[in-house]
């Protein structure tokens, strides 16, 4: 089976992309983010890396998380996983970019809103729906109050409507829109990040995500107990997980 991430180099080796390549979905199921995770470890002793970019094969970035994987049975061990990869790229303390067009939907909006440095396409549309399925999405909770203010963070958390890009750049979650995301991140690399230290860069880089940090050290584990001990035994979670799986209206019961 081929891998689901596609390595590229650009910039004399100082930038790597990371692309989700499993188009037209690019589903961050956990073969992706293992995937990921496996590329994350691997950048760990490349003294030279700048940035890391995250980008879709073909007309989306990613609709985002596989929703059979949240299921009962399989979400004791995906979101933890999931969780993890959150916690390696904060270790790996690299600058982070993410290029998107297309849907860029849950988990894959979580991946995205984590960056330093976000451009979208014109048409892209980004948001995190997950209430929709009766359920949240923890690392939203705490990522896009450091992009937007906490009250429209916690309406997006709360309503899950999807942004329109221009919406998207309005309010703080993305930086730019452009034709060519990937030229614009790679445009701002070469106006901003190439001329400097890669030391002097990953240093400021770490001081200044150090909240970030420290959220998922401190808060993502009671928002993880939250989901899987206290959400997950409740009758609504399951039935509008399964109800999406087969393709039909849920049955709230609100409890």
């Amino acid at each position: 089976m081929s891998t689901p991430l596609r390595q590229e180099r650009a910039h004399g080796d100082a930038v790597v992309r990371l692309i989700l390549d499993r188009p037209k979905a690019n589903v961050l199921d956990m073969e992706m983010v293992r995937a990921l995770r496996g590329a994350i470890a691997g950048l760990r002793d490349d003294a030279g890396l700048k940035l890391v970019v995250f980008e879709g094969s073909g007309p989306h970035f990613s609709f985002g998380a596989s929703v059979p994987e949240h299921l009962p049975g399989r979400v004791e061990s995906m979101l933890p996983d999931f969780h993890q990869l959150f916690v390696e790229l904060e270790a790996l303390g690299v600058p982070t970019a993410a290029a998107v067009r297309g849907q860029c939907l849950g988990g894959a909006a979580e991946l995205v809103l984590w960056a330093g440095r976000v451009v979208l396409h014109p048409g892209a549309r980004i948001g995190v729906p997950e209430v929709t399925l009766g359920v949240f999405p923890p690392i939203a909770a705490l990522g896009l109050r450091w992009r937007v203010s906490g009250a429209r963070a916690t309406e997006m958390v709360v309503t899950g409507d999807p942004l329109s890009a221009e919406a998207a750049l309005a309010t703080g979650l993305a930086d730019a829109i452009d034709d060519d995301p990937r030229a614009a991140v790679d445009r701002w690399y070469s106006a901003h990040l190439s001329g400097l230290s890669a030391v002097a860069v990953r240093f400021a880089w770490r001081a200044a995500r150090a909240p970030m940090r420290r959220a998922l050290a401190e808060d993502l584990p009671q928002l993880e107990r939250l989901y899987l001990q206290e959400l997950m035994a409740c009758h609504d979670p399951v039935e509008g997980l399964t109800a999406f799986v087969e393709k039909r209206t849920p049955t709230w019961s609100d409890r």
